[in-house]
């Protein structure tokens, strides 16, 4: 046994890293008492300093410990002079610096970083900026990293055409960088911003027959110039073909491909003698409305209220106007509605034997659903079209190619490419069936954004999507309108609260669904038809929202379980006593 190394047991090795481990814990423990003790009593001296600095040094999640060091450094800044708080605040970011060489992405470090920065009396962003680019280098989805990047940027001075390049740099290194591509985003309509819209060549508004039109002038925020955008295609398309599986580069591109942020209008006033009811529709969901409407010159005071109670946040508000305001049908009158936070205002005309009337943007002129391109941009998409569906054919189980080919599709012609679109979604949902109700719900949407583009070339107020697999419901706004709409033999679960935007609405049919839930069948004062055969309403409380529909007089609820209820007949008479024709 002479000349062997004696090599210790598991177990003892264990129980000797066991010890060591509570031999720092105590030591740990009373540090800490004794920086809370000295907090507790507001001692705001070097030596706690020194404590805290001891166990960041470990622990640089330690939040509280840091706000403990502000509190400090800001007292020590009313006793001591500037050269001594710099040569401090110095040694505060050397000591940071190795936290975040303990824990690169530690809240509590770079938070506090960002702040001796900026108190810092003479500050040396050029070294800042190059931390970053290190720590960048090491991990380039470190968002902590790029947080304090924007705060150097933005305090430093640096110019946007710098920061782009920068943005250059890492995706040539490495396409798959998320942070990047994102940070890329924010610089461009910063750098390259699309001028604002023409008013002498923008939207025209759809008017009623009988009402004068009027023009309202959009501008494109946060949009990026076209030059530049075709540009952005050359470059995706390399990063795309260099691999195309990369997820990052895709949602780059479907960026790229995306809609800018609507201005803020009035798209659609509509008003009605009967009733006595406006109606305002905004270009998108607003709160609490400061609406003042003026009726033949005279202002009116009228309660704004949402369609429905379940949609605070909505864009369609109605009010009642006082009676006999508008009634007789012999009179004409002129209201203009004013939104007075965004100084915006749009007029309409009530004419003499008109019992409605309305001033509103067409989905087709305001570019709801697809952008107005070019002839170059045009051929642009379409090359790119091209080069996706060359790529699909190298990758036919492709997600990302699939669904980019539908938004270049969709970008280009929706109507054209309706049954393209609808195979390649099909496909999709085959090839990634763990998304496939975000497939059925973005297939649905498309589909409803067609034929509302459809009905509007028709100038019809029908909405007519049955047996099309809609799984959801969206643009109701769009369909203020609308006095009839079929959405038989589809996937609807339920009719949500924004139907009530239909406040047109006459005839309902949904046969053959699985709707469950009626809350969108809420205050329709025009409804008079609702058919609901072979659906899935269990109970009678379910019809309740019907109750509120005043001239509701015929009601199909055949194939639903509710129609095995006892008393079905006379419950419903109670709750719906306006039907006059019930089918059960």
């Amino acid at each position: 046994m002479h000349g062997r190394v004696k090599v210790k047991t598991t177990a003892q090795q264990e129980e000797e890293k066991r010890k060591e481990r509570e031999k720092k814990l105590k030591v740990y423990l009373t540090v800490r008492d004794a920086i809370f003790k000295k907090r507790s009593n507001g001692e705001l001296d070097e030596e706690a300093l020194q404590l805290t600095q001891q166990l960041l040094a470990s622990n640089p999640d330690f939040a509280t410990l840091w706000n403990y060091r502000r509190e400090i450094l800001l007292h020590l800044e009313t006793e001591k002079e500037q050269e001594e708080m710099q040569k401090l605040y110095e040694a505060e970011l050397l000591f940071i610096e190795a936290c975040l060489k303990v824990n690169p992405k530690s809240y509590g470090s770079w938070h506090h970083r960002g702040w001796v920065s900026s108190r810092l009396p003479t500050p040396n962003w050029p070294r800042e900026l190059s931390l970053c680019d290190r720590c960048l280098s090491l991990d380039d989805r470190n968002f902590h990293c790029w947080d304090y990047r924007r705060l150097v940027v933005k305090m430093s001075g640096v110019s946007v055409e710098q920061e782009l390049q920068f943005t250059d740099r890492l995706i040539g290194s490495n396409f798959s960088n998320y942070s990047s591509w994102h940070y890329r985003s924010t610089l461009l309509p910063l750098l390259h911003p699309q001028p604002a819209a023409d008013p002498a060549s923008d939207c025209q508004t759809r008017t009623h027959p009988h009402t004068p039109p009027t023009a309202s002038p959009q501008t494109h925020r946060h949009r990026v110039c076209e030059e530049q955008l075709l540009k952005e295609y050359e470059l995706v398309q390399n990063a795309i073909f260099t691999d195309p599986n990369d997820q990052s580069t895709w949602f780059y591109y479907r960026w790229l491909l995306g809609r800018a942020e609507h201005e803020d209008l009035i798209s659609c006033v509509y008003v009605s003698r009967e009733g006595e009811r406006v109606t305002v529709v905004f270009s998108k969901p607003a709160t609490v409305v400061s609406l003042m409407l003026v009726l033949d010159g005279q202002p009116q005071r009228v309660e704004w209220r949402s369609v429905h109670p379940l949609l605070p946040h909505s864009p369609v508000w109605l009010c009642e106007l006082p009676p006999g305001s508008i009634s007789d049908i012999n009179n004409e009158h002129n209201l203009t509605v004013h939104w007075m936070e965004k100084h915006i205002q749009r007029d309409c005309a009530l004419y003499t034997g008109c019992m409605e009337s309305w001033c509103r943007d067409s989905a087709t002129d305001q570019e709801l659903f697809r952008s107005d391109l070019s002839v170059e941009k045009t051929s642009v998409l379409q090359s790119e079209l091209e080069s996706c569906t060359q790529l699909l054919e190298l990758e036919p189980q492709n997600k990302w190619c699939l669904l980019t080919i539908i938004l270049l599709m969709r970008a280009l012609d929706p109507l054209g490419h309706e049954k393209e679109t609808l195979a390649h979604f099909q496909t999709l949902k085959e090839v990634d069936p763990m998304r496939f109700s975000y497939y059925s719900d973005l297939c649905s949407k498309f589909m409803i954004e067609n034929t509302i583009l459809k009905m509007e070339y028709a100038e019809v107020r029908v909405f007519s999507l049955s047996n099309a697999n809609l799984s959801t419901m969206c643009h109701l706004d769009q369909l203020l309108l609308v006095t009839h709409i079929n959405l038989c033999s589809n996937q609807l679960t339920k009719l949500p609260p924004h139907l009530a935007m239909l406040q047109c609405l006459e005839v309902l049919e949904a046969d053959d669904n699985a709707i469950e839930n009626l809350d969108g069948l809420y205050h329709l004062a025009k409804l008079e038809e609702v058919s609901l055969r072979n659906n899935q309403i269990s109970q009678i409380s379910d019809l309740s929202p019907l109750a509120t529909c005043p001239t509701l007089s015929r009601l199909d609820l055949r194939g639903n379980p509710v129609t095995k209820s006892a008393n079905i007949q006379a419950e419903l008479a109670e709750l719906l006593p306006s039907l006059t024709d019930l089918l059960l």
